[in-house]
Protein backbone atom coordinates (compact mmCIF):
# COMPACT_ATOMS: atom_id res chain seq x y z
CA UNK A 1 0.00 0.00 0.00
CA UNK A 2 2.00 2.99 -1.38
CA UNK A 3 -1.04 5.51 -0.72
CA UNK A 4 -4.70 5.93 1.01
CA UNK A 5 -6.61 7.36 -1.40
CA UNK A 6 -9.91 5.39 -0.73
CA UNK A 7 -11.54 2.65 0.53
CA UNK A 8 -12.86 1.35 -2.54
CA UNK A 9 -9.75 -0.02 -3.73
CA UNK A 10 -8.50 -1.84 0.02
CA UNK A 11 -9.12 -4.83 0.55
CA UNK A 12 -9.98 -6.96 3.49
CA UNK A 13 -6.85 -7.82 4.60
CA UNK A 14 -5.60 -4.46 4.27
CA UNK A 15 -8.38 -2.97 6.31
CA UNK A 16 -7.51 -5.70 8.85
CA UNK A 17 -3.75 -4.86 8.76
CA UNK A 18 -4.69 -1.13 9.65
CA UNK A 19 -6.76 -1.67 11.79
CA UNK A 20 -4.83 -4.07 14.25
CA UNK A 21 -1.81 -1.91 14.18
CA UNK A 22 -4.22 1.13 15.22
CA UNK A 23 -5.33 -1.03 18.08
CA UNK A 24 -1.48 -1.42 19.22
CA UNK A 25 -0.53 1.84 18.76
CA UNK A 26 -3.35 3.25 20.71
CA UNK A 27 -2.00 2.14 24.07
CA UNK A 28 0.91 4.81 23.43
CA UNK A 29 -1.99 7.34 23.75
CA UNK A 30 -2.31 6.22 27.34
CA UNK A 31 1.29 6.80 28.18
CA UNK A 32 2.04 9.36 30.71
CA UNK A 33 4.61 10.75 28.23
CA UNK A 34 2.57 9.69 24.67
CA UNK A 35 5.52 9.62 22.55
CA UNK A 36 7.99 7.65 20.56
CA UNK A 37 10.70 8.16 18.31
CA UNK A 38 9.30 5.97 15.32
CA UNK A 39 8.95 8.50 13.19
CA UNK A 40 11.98 10.75 14.03
CA UNK A 41 13.21 12.49 11.02
CA UNK A 42 10.31 12.51 8.86
CA UNK A 43 8.17 15.24 7.76
CA UNK A 44 4.67 15.36 7.22
CA UNK A 45 2.90 18.26 5.20
CA UNK A 46 -0.63 18.83 6.04
CA UNK A 47 -2.22 20.40 2.97
CA UNK A 48 -5.85 21.23 3.91
CA UNK A 49 -8.17 23.58 1.35
CA UNK A 50 -11.18 23.17 3.38
CA UNK A 51 -12.16 23.59 6.76
CA UNK A 52 -10.90 20.48 9.54
CA UNK A 53 -10.71 20.87 13.01
CA UNK A 54 -11.23 16.35 13.68
CA UNK A 55 -9.33 15.28 10.82
CA UNK A 56 -6.29 18.32 10.86
CA UNK A 57 -5.68 18.38 14.87
CA UNK A 58 -5.60 14.38 14.76
CA UNK A 59 -3.35 14.19 11.98
CA UNK A 60 -1.13 16.76 14.01
CA UNK A 61 -1.58 14.91 17.47
CA UNK A 62 -0.86 11.50 15.57
CA UNK A 63 2.33 13.25 13.84
CA UNK A 64 3.66 14.62 17.00
CA UNK A 65 3.01 10.79 18.75
CA UNK A 66 5.48 9.30 16.42
CA UNK A 67 7.87 12.10 16.53
CA UNK A 68 7.03 13.70 12.57
CA UNK A 69 7.97 16.55 11.81
CA UNK A 70 4.46 18.64 10.25
CA UNK A 71 4.41 21.32 7.80
CA UNK A 72 0.77 22.95 7.52
CA UNK A 73 -0.17 25.00 4.75
CA UNK A 74 -2.78 27.46 3.75
CA UNK A 75 -3.48 28.62 0.52
CA UNK A 76 -4.46 32.14 1.68
CA UNK A 77 -0.87 34.66 0.87
CA UNK A 78 0.56 31.11 -0.91
CA UNK A 79 2.42 31.33 -4.16
CA UNK A 80 -1.10 30.30 -5.56
CA UNK A 81 -2.78 33.59 -5.55
CA UNK A 82 -0.10 34.39 -7.91
CA UNK A 83 -1.24 31.83 -10.33
CA UNK A 84 1.23 28.67 -9.31
CA UNK A 85 -0.45 25.49 -9.81
CA UNK A 86 -1.33 22.77 -6.92
CA UNK A 87 1.29 20.93 -8.22
CA UNK A 88 4.29 22.99 -8.74
CA UNK A 89 3.42 24.52 -5.09
CA UNK A 90 3.38 20.55 -3.82
CA UNK A 91 6.02 19.60 -6.35
CA UNK A 92 8.09 23.05 -4.31
CA UNK A 93 7.07 21.24 -0.99
CA UNK A 94 8.56 17.91 -1.63
CA UNK A 95 11.84 19.82 -2.91
CA UNK A 96 12.03 20.90 1.29
CA UNK A 97 12.25 17.29 1.82
CA UNK A 98 8.87 16.45 2.84
CA UNK A 99 8.08 12.79 3.12
CA UNK A 100 4.41 12.44 2.75
CA UNK A 101 1.64 14.31 1.93
CA UNK A 102 -2.02 14.65 3.58
CA UNK A 103 -4.64 16.83 1.55
CA UNK A 104 -8.24 17.47 1.74
CA UNK A 105 -9.69 19.14 -1.15
CA UNK A 106 -12.58 20.64 -2.48
CA UNK A 107 -12.06 18.30 -5.84
CA UNK A 108 -12.97 15.12 -6.53
CA UNK A 109 -9.86 12.57 -7.20
CA UNK A 110 -7.30 16.11 -6.63
CA UNK A 111 -5.36 13.24 -4.06
CA UNK A 112 -5.19 10.95 -6.87
CA UNK A 113 -3.90 13.39 -9.45
CA UNK A 114 -1.05 14.14 -6.87
CA UNK A 115 -0.34 10.48 -6.38
CA UNK A 116 0.01 9.86 -9.76
CA UNK A 117 3.13 12.63 -10.09
CA UNK A 118 4.94 12.49 -6.93
CA UNK A 119 7.26 10.02 -5.37
CA UNK A 120 6.12 10.24 -1.66
CA UNK A 121 2.88 9.03 -0.25
CA UNK A 122 -0.17 10.77 -0.63
CA UNK A 123 -3.31 10.37 2.17
CA UNK A 124 -6.62 11.77 1.27
CA UNK A 125 -7.89 13.42 4.34
CA UNK A 126 -11.27 13.99 1.97
CA UNK A 127 -12.01 15.11 -1.56
CA UNK A 128 -14.88 16.70 -2.77
CA UNK A 129 -17.79 14.31 -2.68
CA UNK A 130 -15.63 11.51 -3.08
CA UNK A 131 -14.38 9.50 -0.29
CA UNK A 132 -12.94 10.23 3.01
CA UNK A 133 -10.89 7.03 3.92
CA UNK A 134 -9.40 7.72 7.32
CA UNK A 135 -12.89 8.47 9.06
CA UNK A 136 -14.10 5.07 7.97
CA UNK A 137 -11.34 3.55 9.34
CA UNK A 138 -12.12 5.02 12.54
CA UNK A 139 -15.38 4.14 12.15
CA UNK A 140 -14.73 0.79 11.67
CA UNK A 141 -12.15 0.99 14.68
CA UNK A 142 -15.06 2.18 17.09
CA UNK A 143 -17.73 -0.55 15.90
CA UNK A 144 -15.32 -3.13 16.31
CA UNK A 145 -13.94 -1.87 19.98
CA UNK A 146 -17.44 -1.99 21.04
CA UNK A 147 -19.12 -5.00 19.38
CA UNK A 148 -16.04 -7.17 19.22
CA UNK A 149 -16.82 -7.74 15.08
CA UNK A 150 -17.91 -5.98 12.18
CA UNK A 151 -19.16 -9.15 10.59
CA UNK A 152 -22.88 -9.81 10.16
CA UNK A 153 -24.02 -6.54 11.05
CA UNK A 154 -26.83 -4.06 10.16
CA UNK A 155 -25.48 -0.53 9.66
CA UNK A 156 -27.79 2.31 9.39
CA UNK A 157 -26.60 5.72 7.46
CA UNK A 158 -28.91 8.34 7.67
CA UNK A 159 -28.59 11.96 5.72
CA UNK A 160 -27.14 13.46 2.96
CA UNK A 161 -25.88 9.96 1.05
CA UNK A 162 -25.13 11.72 -2.32
CA UNK A 163 -23.11 14.27 -0.91
CA UNK A 164 -21.06 12.73 1.25
CA UNK A 165 -17.74 11.41 1.23
CA UNK A 166 -17.71 9.78 4.57
CA UNK A 167 -20.55 7.80 3.85
CA UNK A 168 -19.24 6.74 0.95
CA UNK A 169 -16.02 5.53 2.60
CA UNK A 170 -18.14 3.98 5.22
CA UNK A 171 -20.47 1.97 2.92
CA UNK A 172 -17.35 0.28 1.10
CA UNK A 173 -15.90 -0.20 4.47
CA UNK A 174 -18.71 -2.09 6.47
CA UNK A 175 -19.90 -4.24 3.13
CA UNK A 176 -15.69 -5.33 2.92
CA UNK A 177 -15.63 -5.83 6.19
CA UNK A 178 -19.11 -8.35 5.79
CA UNK A 179 -21.99 -5.64 7.20
CA UNK A 180 -24.43 -4.91 5.62
CA UNK A 181 -25.29 -1.01 5.12
CA UNK A 182 -29.09 0.43 4.85
CA UNK A 183 -28.99 3.99 3.52
CA UNK A 184 -32.28 6.74 4.58
CA UNK A 185 -32.65 10.10 3.55
CA UNK A 186 -34.84 12.53 1.46
CA UNK A 187 -35.00 11.29 -2.17
CA UNK A 188 -32.92 14.47 -2.87
CA UNK A 189 -30.23 13.22 -1.09
CA UNK A 190 -29.63 9.74 -2.36
CA UNK A 191 -27.79 8.08 -4.71
CA UNK A 192 -30.01 8.22 -7.79
CA UNK A 193 -31.06 4.57 -9.25
CA UNK A 194 -27.98 4.67 -11.85
CA UNK A 195 -25.99 5.09 -9.12
CA UNK A 196 -27.08 2.58 -6.79
CA UNK A 197 -25.06 -0.62 -8.54
CA UNK A 198 -21.97 1.27 -7.74
CA UNK A 199 -22.56 1.19 -4.06
CA UNK A 200 -23.14 -2.39 -3.70
CA UNK A 201 -19.95 -4.48 -3.22
CA UNK A 202 -21.70 -7.48 -2.16
CA UNK A 203 -25.16 -8.83 -3.78
CA UNK A 204 -27.65 -7.89 -0.75
CA UNK A 205 -24.95 -5.69 1.65
CA UNK A 206 -26.33 -2.62 0.07
CA UNK A 207 -30.21 -1.35 0.59
CA UNK A 208 -31.12 2.60 -0.20
CA UNK A 209 -34.81 3.41 1.69
CA UNK A 210 -37.12 6.05 1.42
CA UNK A 211 -38.38 5.12 4.91
CA UNK A 212 -36.45 5.91 8.13
CA UNK A 213 -38.00 3.16 9.96
CA UNK A 214 -37.00 0.23 7.13
CA UNK A 215 -33.46 1.34 7.67
CA UNK A 216 -32.90 1.66 11.05
CA UNK A 217 -35.10 -1.42 12.39
CA UNK A 218 -32.95 -3.79 14.46
CA UNK A 219 -29.65 -1.67 13.44
CA UNK A 220 -26.46 -2.44 14.96
CA UNK A 221 -24.84 0.66 14.28
CA UNK A 222 -26.43 4.38 13.45
CA UNK A 223 -24.62 6.85 11.92
CA UNK A 224 -26.22 10.02 11.74
CA UNK A 225 -24.75 12.82 8.82
CA UNK A 226 -24.58 16.19 8.57
CA UNK A 227 -26.19 17.88 5.73
CA UNK A 228 -24.01 19.26 2.87
CA UNK A 229 -25.70 22.19 2.21
CA UNK A 230 -21.61 23.74 1.06
CA UNK A 231 -22.07 21.33 -1.87
CA UNK A 232 -25.46 21.49 -2.64
CA UNK A 233 -25.15 25.03 -4.40
CA UNK A 234 -28.94 25.41 -5.08
CA UNK A 235 -30.76 24.50 -1.59
CA UNK A 236 -31.96 21.11 -1.59
CA UNK A 237 -33.61 21.44 2.13
CA UNK A 238 -37.11 23.34 1.81
CA UNK A 239 -36.27 23.60 5.99
CA UNK A 240 -34.15 21.94 8.78
CA UNK A 241 -37.11 21.88 10.96
CA UNK A 242 -38.78 19.58 8.54
CA UNK A 243 -35.80 17.90 7.84
CA UNK A 244 -35.54 17.00 11.82
CA UNK A 245 -39.15 16.28 11.66
CA UNK A 246 -39.01 13.20 9.07
CA UNK A 247 -35.11 12.41 9.28
CA UNK A 248 -33.74 13.36 12.80
CA UNK A 249 -32.86 10.99 14.95
CA UNK A 250 -34.46 11.58 18.54
CA UNK A 251 -35.73 9.36 20.88
CA UNK A 252 -38.47 7.78 18.83
CA UNK A 253 -35.86 5.91 17.15
CA UNK A 254 -35.26 3.93 20.26
CA UNK A 255 -38.03 1.58 19.69
CA UNK A 256 -36.69 0.52 16.07
CA UNK A 257 -33.05 0.15 16.52
CA UNK A 258 -31.20 -2.84 18.52
CA UNK A 259 -31.21 -2.83 22.35
CA UNK A 260 -27.41 -1.23 22.99
CA UNK A 261 -26.94 -0.13 19.22
CA UNK A 262 -24.25 2.31 18.51
CA UNK A 263 -24.70 6.08 17.34
CA UNK A 264 -22.01 7.02 15.89
CA UNK A 265 -21.45 11.07 14.33
CA UNK A 266 -18.23 11.89 11.99
CA UNK A 267 -19.26 15.58 12.81
CA UNK A 268 -19.39 18.73 13.11
CA UNK A 269 -22.83 17.68 14.28
CA UNK A 270 -25.88 20.35 13.78
CA UNK A 271 -28.04 19.54 17.28
CA UNK A 272 -31.19 20.07 16.65
CA UNK A 273 -30.94 19.24 13.00
CA UNK A 274 -29.73 15.59 12.59
CA UNK A 275 -29.16 14.49 16.19
CA UNK A 276 -32.15 15.71 18.26
CA UNK A 277 -29.94 17.16 21.78
CA UNK A 278 -31.80 14.51 23.73
CA UNK A 279 -29.37 11.81 22.03
CA UNK A 280 -26.54 13.61 23.43
CA UNK A 281 -27.18 11.47 26.82
CA UNK A 282 -28.24 8.46 24.80
CA UNK A 283 -25.78 5.46 26.92
CA UNK A 284 -24.66 3.77 23.63
CA UNK A 285 -23.51 7.44 21.65
CA UNK A 286 -19.59 6.63 20.74
CA UNK A 287 -19.12 10.32 19.02
CA UNK A 288 -16.04 10.82 21.45
CA UNK A 289 -14.70 7.42 21.05
CA UNK A 290 -14.69 8.06 17.18
CA UNK A 291 -11.95 10.84 17.86
CA UNK A 292 -9.75 9.35 20.39
CA UNK A 293 -9.79 6.07 17.66
CA UNK A 294 -8.94 9.22 14.85
CA UNK A 295 -5.58 9.56 16.17
CA UNK A 296 -4.76 5.84 16.65
CA UNK A 297 -5.97 5.03 13.21
CA UNK A 298 -3.94 8.02 11.24
CA UNK A 299 -0.74 6.95 13.24
CA UNK A 300 -1.01 3.55 11.73
CA UNK A 301 -1.85 4.97 8.38
CA UNK A 302 1.44 6.96 8.94
CA UNK A 303 3.59 4.24 9.87
CA UNK A 304 2.19 1.76 7.53
CA UNK A 305 3.03 4.01 4.41
CA UNK A 306 6.09 5.60 5.68
CA UNK A 307 8.20 3.03 7.70
CA UNK A 308 6.28 0.05 5.40
CA UNK A 309 5.89 -1.77 9.13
Amino acid sequence: MRHLLDIYHLNREDIEEILLLAENLREILHRPIPKVPTLRGKSVLLLFYEPSTRTKFSFEKACKVLSADTLSFSAKGSSLEKGETLLDTVKNLRALGVDLLVIRHSFSGTPHFLANHLDIPVVNAGDGTHEHPTQALLDLLTVKDKLGTLEGLKVAIVGDIKHSRVAHSDIFGFQKMGSRVFVAGPAYLLPEDREIPLYELRKGYFRVCLNLREALEDADVVIALRVQKERHGDPLIPSYNEYAEFFGLSPRILEWIKEGALLMHPGPINWGVELSHEMERYPFQVILDQVENGVAVRMAVLLRLLSGE
